[in-house]
């Protein structure tokens, strides 16, 4: 009879710790150890003279059940797939299409899509960008081992504060920040964070290439500010901010007069205020032990029809074996899908336009929408066909797309996409 009853302890009791919601989180630190040429976008890199604070990688991974992702941000321009999926084949228990990589888009950080000039030659470090590929994914698995149960607290609140604005018509971005967080439930830090992840459109480019500084701009105050005030890991990822969401450095903004603090000590302001502007937006929200997530993926193809972008593709040294096997009329990408308690996240392979952030965010299927910019590839701005060349201003985000249809294929893959996938909890 005592055998029995612990039969079935057993049996009861296996399947309820392994539905417990687990959290980790872990960094690398990606500064490199001599002087690297930076990218600021589309053109040749310049050379830096010194360096900032430090680039890092982090690392923040969730489970419940059989259900395993890792979410990671990379200090940098861009993280195209060719890297990523190099990270990938090297991070243990998570799948490879589980593993989101996305990038901070500072401005003053190394050449990571391996950009050329006419004459073919790129300022990308081959060297260092695969030291950074064994940094991603020696991150990533140090946070599955450091896996922990955990609670999961999400919001989206309007960021108050001069953070960011529109630099093609001011108003024109989204003010919506949102905040996930990981906090231990057992051990020695119970109630402590694990990590607290910040989701807010801007270009961090308050230093820029002008600068000439190896730097992860804003990033690294915010990372600095919220650890310091409440311990764990801080990660930010990006999100609609193309054309032209940018960090609102201007001296007066009720004078359109052109002065702007472009130095560290407003890449402190701004990067501080957007810490605390995510404490504040945390602040009310509870904490679920019992939160649940949800991950899914799927491929989708954008057409290649500027001429600029194809070259790229064509020859960056990082592309070498994407160009052995493509025609470059089309390049195929993937999309996640992730519910995490009352939040749903859906990534954007570039730099969506705010009006694109706006509408998929008001359709999909939660209060607390969440989209992760330039994350899983980086493809330069995207665009609706009505907006593209559409007037003076946006000639240099025309220029810099996919092309005309890129925009309108991600609203169509996206909210279908979001369609077919479960809600997130009410």
């Amino acid at each position: 009879m005592k055998l029995l009853l612990i039969i079935l302890l057993v049996m009861f009791m296996v399947p309820a710790q392994g539905q417990t919601l687990k959290a980790g989180a872990a960094m690398r630190d990606i500064t490199p150890d001599h002087l690297i040429p930076i990218s600021g976008g589309m053109g040749t890199p310049d050379m830096p003279t010194g360096f900032q604070g430090k680039l890092t990688v982090r690392a923040f991974v969730l489970e419940k059940g059989s259900t395993r992702f890792a979410i990671v941000g990379v200090d940098n321009i861009g993280w195209p797939a060719f890297l990523g999926d190099k990270s990938r084949k090297l991070i243990k228990g998570i799948a490879p299409e589980n593993v989101l990589i996305g990038a901070t888009h500072a401005h003053s950080c190394p050449d990571a899509y391996g950009l050329v000039d006419d004459k073919g030659n790129t300022g990308a470090d081959m060297k260092y960008l695969e030291w950074c590929v064994k940094q991603i994914a020696d991150a990533v698995n140090e946070a599955v081992a450091k896996l922990e149960p955990a609670s999961i607290r999400t919001a989206v609140g309007v960021a108050k504060g001069q953070i960011a604005y529109n630099y093609y018509a001011p108003k024109l971005y989204d003010p919506r920040m949102g905040v996930i967080q990981a906090i231990a439930t057992k051990g020695k830090n119970a109630g402590k964070p694990i990590a607290t992840l910040i989701n807010y459109a801007t270009h961090p480019e308050i230093l820029g290439t002008s600068r000439k500084l190896i730097s992860p701009d804003l990033a690294g105050p915010l990372y600095d500010r919220l650890e310091s005030k409440v311990g764990g890991m801080a990660i930010f990822m990006n999100s609609a901010q193309g054309g032209m969401v940018t960090a609102d450095t201007r001296v007066n903004t009720k004078i359109d007069d052109g002065k702007e603090n472009n130095d560290w000590n407003e890449c402190i302001r701004i990067g501080e205020l957007m810490a605390d502007e995510a404490l504040r937006i945390i602040e009310p929200a509870k904490a679920d032990e019992d939160a649940n997530i949800y991950c899914a993926s799927k491929t989708i193809k954008f057409p290649i029809d500027n001429e600029k972008m194809r070259y790229v593709l064509q020859h960056s040294p990082l592309a070498a074996e994407f160009a052995k096997s493509n025609d470059f009329s089309s390049i195929s990408t993937r999309l996640n899908l992730l519910n995490i308690g009352k939040a749903q996240i859906i990534t954007i392979p570039g730099e969506a336009l705010p009006n694109i952030g706006f509408y998929v965010k008001r359709k999909m299927h939660t209060e607390q929408p969440m989209l992760f910019g330039l994350t899983n590839d980086a493809f330069g701005y995207m665009l609706t066909k009505e907006d593209f060349n559409g007037f003076e201003r946006y000639n240099y985000i025309s220029r810099t797309s996919l092309g005309e249809m890129t925009g309108c294929i991600y609203e169509e893959e996206a909210l279908r996409f979001a369609g077919e996938c479960p809600a997130p909890s009410k």
